[in-house]
């Protein structure tokens, strides 16, 4: 296992997204330069508007499923390019499938002309509906490939397949990130995942959509935690797969109580029809992160609720 260099060139794809934005600037506060590339499809520049000043960065508007030319020498591409959310891959689904196809091979090319480091955003969709718990990176997982997530969930599992396969047979130094439950401030208000949705009603005073009975379960990791996962990654050397995410448990429904909590309490709990395909549990074993990488979650739940709802606040007083 070949561990890379602490700052260099990188190359985020969905630079501008919820997560690439946030490794953005991770990265350049660690010194690197950042080439982040976005179609901003759902991803938009003004996350990444804080960082327009700053030496060492530059956001291109591109297609990674088109294009992917990137001009001088690159040291380590990240791959986040995809959409993320169920109401997204659901409007997009030929789009998902083809940015985990077609988008992770470019990607893939560009690392190995470049002979850079190579870093995939699989997720926790490939362990499906899963009949394990918690989920090792052992598990190989329980899909509905032809269920209304699958198009997401397909697209990462022939992701990790065409990562291993490039590491395999032209020794592209690869890594693979498993990503869990993330949350934190630049999430869409309307992306349809829980937490923002959640924030965003309780906020308005509106009732908390609770699909089912709320007793499906989530572990959710604040999204610095799960930056710090990824670089560490990243700069292992290790192949992975390697989940990232916070191991502890609670239900939807708990969640959506701390949300009202936290959002002034004036909100009550509503149940809607549970989604096709909608996970029972969802809990990583983080095991190999501790032990291979030495990553742990350190933000509090509480205290990651709070800047996610302080975030929220203002991002939506400034756009009423």
């Amino acid at each position: 296992m070949r561990a890379v260099q602490r700052s260099g060139r990188a190359v985020v794809t969905g630079g501008a997204g919820f997560l690439g934005s946030h490794l953005c600037e991770a990265l350049l506060e660690d010194g690197w330069q950042v080439v982040a590339l976005d179609n901003f499809l759902t991803g938009a520049p003004g996350n990444v508007a804080h960082l327009a000043q700053r030496s060492g960065f530059e956001l291109v508007h591109c297609d990674v499923t088109e294009n992917m030319h990137v001009r001088g020498d690159v040291d380590l591409v990240l791959h986040f390019a995809s959409p993320a959310s169920p109401v997204d891959y659901l409007e997009l689904p030929i789009e998902t499938l083809r940015v985990g196809s077609v988008g992770t091979e470019r990607a893939l090319r560009l690392a190995r002309d470049k002979g850079a480091r190579f870093v995939l955003a699989s997720t926790s969709e490939v362990y499906g509906d899963p009949q394990v718990h918690p989920q090792p990176e052992t598990y190989w997982g329980h899909v509905n490939p032809i269920g209304p997530r699958g198009v997401y969930d397909e697209a990462k599992r022939y992701a990790e397949a065409i990562v291993t396969a490039y590491r395999g047979a032209h020794g592209v130094d690869t890594g693979i990130v498993r990503i869990f439950n993330t949350y934190g401030p630049r999430m869409r208000p309307y992306d349809g995942r829980a937490i923002p949705t959640f924030i965003r009603q309780g906020l308005a005073g509106e009732p908390l959509t609770v699909a089912g009975d709320g007793s499906q379960t989530r572990s959710v990791c604040y999204v610095d935690d799960l930056v710090a996962g990824i670089l560490a990654l990243a700069r292992s050397g290790h192949p992975g797969p390697v989940n990232i995410g916070n191991p502890q448990e609670r239900t939807v429904l708990e969640i959506a109580e701390a949300v009202v909590a936290a959002t002034g309490g004036r909100s009550r709990v509503e149940f809607v029809e549970r989604p096709v395909d909608d996970p029972e549990v969802r809990r990583p074993d983080t095991t190999l992160a501790r032990t291979e990488l030495g990553w742990e979650p350190r933000v509090s739940w509480e205290d990651g609720l709070r800047r996610t709802v302080d975030w929220f606040a203002g991002a939506l007083s400034r756009s009423a």
